[in-house]
């Protein structure tokens, strides 16, 4: 099993998109517990340290996706590990085909009515044979969730994915998860509901290759520079700590070794 990388205050795990998607597979089959999936990017590492309860549920998760460009390159700078960026939003279609092809009833939770709605229907057109055993907008109250945690074990739903935004989905998957009798798997996917039914769009091809999407969704959406502005700082943070790491280990050859006495 590969070791997860810890990239200054947060962590993510080293596995190509297959072998997350062979992960999923493996909790489908075997797991006895809901697993979470929840997604690293730099702007948590800011964000999830803050929290100590919000932290724990981080780093206790079954899979963190290098959901960011910016924690593909820290973890090449600092780990020479050849990652591969594994967006959220794109994942969820990856656990919608194995759904679709293994029969696994997938419930559907978060966003307002006309968003969980519409996502639902275009998914169904996606892919045809994914069974949508239930779903429910995220305005559900306090004293309305026993009754949703009900309807998602009778669904007999297999998967579910959490569309209620960070740290809110996160922390209700760390309160609910022992309720959840049959779930397997659980992808917090935040806003991905809105693209999925169009509301807010990717970027386009060229900008993912060159893994730019963070600058297209920065033009379309200039609110974003709030969240985006620590990205600098957690570029600049990434090479110090790569910087101090030269000189340990160069200070470490530099001391010589201890010479024992002899009688």
């Amino acid at each position: 099993m590969k070791s997860r990388l810890k990239i200054l205050n947060i962590w993510v795990d080293p596995f190509n998109r297959q072998e997350f998607v062979s992960r999923v597979r493996a909790y489908l089959e075997s797991g006895s517990r809901p697993h979470s999936i929840f997604a690293a990017n730099p702007e948590k590492n800011f964000s999830v340290p803050k929290d100590p309860l919000l932290y724990e549920i981080f780093r206790d998760a079954d899979l963190l996706l290098p959901d960011g460009i910016g924690m593909v390159l820290a973890a090449r700078i600092l780990y020479g590990a050849n990652l591969t960026r594994v967006p959220g939003s794109g994942f969820i279609q990856d656990i919608c085909k194995l759904a679709e092809r293994q029969r696994h009833g997938v419930f559907i939770y978060g966003a307002r009515e006309e968003v969980n709605k519409a996502a639902v229907e275009i998914l169904k057109k996606r892919y045809p044979e994914l069974i949508i055993a239930g779903r429910a907008n995220g305005y559900v109250r306090d004293e309305g969730m026993p009754e949703l945690i009900s309807r998602i074990n009778e669904s007999q739903a297999r998967i579910l994915f959490l569309a209620l935004g960070s740290p809110k989905q996160e922390k209700w998957f760390a309160t609910h998860k022992d309720s959840l009798k049959n779930v397997r798997v659980c992808q917090a996917i935040g806003g991905t509901l809105d693209t999925i039914a169009g509301n807010v769009k990717r970027a386009p091809n060229i900008w993912q290759t060159c893994y730019a999407e963070w600058l297209y969704r920065l033009i379309v959406e200039p609110h974003r520079i709030r969240r985006q502005k620590v990205l600098p700082l957690f570029a600049a943070m990434v090479l110090l700590s790569k910087f101090q790491s030269i000189l340990r280990i160069q200070k470490k050859r530099r001391i010589p070794p201890k010479r024992t006495k002899t009688k």
